[in-house]
């Protein structure tokens, strides 16, 4: 995604503005813009994926809270009722998506902004405009980290083949991304690479949005089904795995969309290295097993009737995890905006995240 592209998140106006999404559902046929003035709409874009990508999460829910407050100082709200409103807005954005651990991050530091602002009597525009601008400080750090965890990550990608799953680009976080932000990095520095693109079953997020933005930032690409990852990598094609995370930690396990295991699994057969690349805020050192992740299970009808189209039995059961967890020990390093973990353990996350 280069910087002239459109945009996955961003902000119309001042606090009584409104959040606009890129619905990422209609991509990669239409680009449609969603105009949320109200935390349902927000919401459901969350957990309908029409905003994904953990960092991107993140942000989205950051406005989120500022959406639930645009209407207060029309409406003369007292300080008290500011506080109510923003509150009950972070505890049910908070309940979107389970996984991605920035969702909460964000909210956690939306909530630490309100608390300080309550404590100091603020005006309630005052405490509006503060909320905000902490939704725009958080948009802003991202970009600044995705670029850092491109050029780090750039510097581990040889000429070759570099195979991806999911989407990680600026659909997902603010601009370059995270795992594509470092292939986009190395093709900027005329590194030769070719990017396998997962279809990403089963909503395709390889097929309709990691092959749309390679393609709008020029950058090689060929679409392949999940389960010939294992054969590009017996006939030589692949010299690196990259994919990003929706929550890592303290030991470095990562989950990340369901595939990811498997593939870590293959890379390691094939001796083919396996990174992981993600901004400080996906790390949960709460967590030291990737066991204890809680994984979301989504709607069977995502297997059943990808799209609005019936491919199963009518009645057939369904599982539908939509991460898996990578365990450490398959990592060749993860790669971070503050430099490159490897090998990874949790004396290293420990170290790199304190410096």
């Amino acid at each position: 995604m280069t910087k002239n592209s459109p945009k996955a998140v961003a902000w119309q106006g001042e606090y009584d503005g409104a959040l606009v999404l890129l619905d990422q559902t209609e991509l990669p046929s239409t680009c449609k813009f969603l105009e949320c003035r109200d935390v349902p709409t927000v919401w459901e874009a969350i957990k309908q994926l029409r905003v994904r990508g953990a960092p991107a999460i993140g942000i989205a829910a950051a406005y989120g809270v500022s959406v639930a407050l645009r209407n207060a100082v029309a409406e003369k709200w007292t300080l008290e009722r500011l506080k109510r409103e923003a509150k009950q807005a972070i505890d049910h954005l908070a309940t979107s998506r389970p996984t991605a651990v920035n969702l909460f991050w964000a909210l956690q530091r939306m909530e630490g902004v309100l608390e300080h602002a309550v404590q100091a009597e603020t005006e309630v525009e005052a405490a509006a405009m503060r909320m905000l601008n902490e939704a725009k400080a958080i948009h802003q750090e991202d970009i600044v980290m995705c670029h850092a965890i491109g050029r780090f990550g750039a510097s581990l990608l040889k000429d070759g083949g570099v195979l991806t799953h999911c989407n990680t680009g600026g659909l997902a976080t603010s601009e370059y991304g995270t795992a594509l932000s470092a292939i986009f990095t190395a093709h900027d520095q005329g590194k030769k690479v070719e990017v396998f693109v997962d279809e990403t079953r089963p909503l395709l997020q390889g097929a309709r949005l990691t092959a749309w933005e390679l393609m709008q930032h020029g950058v090689p690409a060929t679409l392949i089904t999940d389960s010939m990852a294992a054969q590009v990598m017996r006939e030589g094609k692949v010299q690196a795995v990259i994919i990003g995370a929706d929550r890592i930690t303290a030991r470095g396990d990562a989950a990340n969309k369901i595939g990811s295991y498997g593939l870590a699994i293959v890379a390691k057969y094939h001796n083919v290295p396996f990174y992981v690349a993600a901004p400080s805020s996906t790390f949960d050192l709460k967590l030291v097993s990737g066991a204890d992740i809680p994984i979301e299970q989504r709607a069977s009808e995502e297997i059943t009737e990808p799209f609005g189209k019936r491919i199963a039995p009518v009645g057939v059961r369904t599982y539908n995890p939509a991460f898996d967890v990578v365990p450490a020990e398959l990592i060749t390093a993860l790669i971070t905006e503050k430099g490159i973990i490897q090998p990874v353990n949790q004396a290293g996350v420990t170290a790199m995240l304190a410096s």
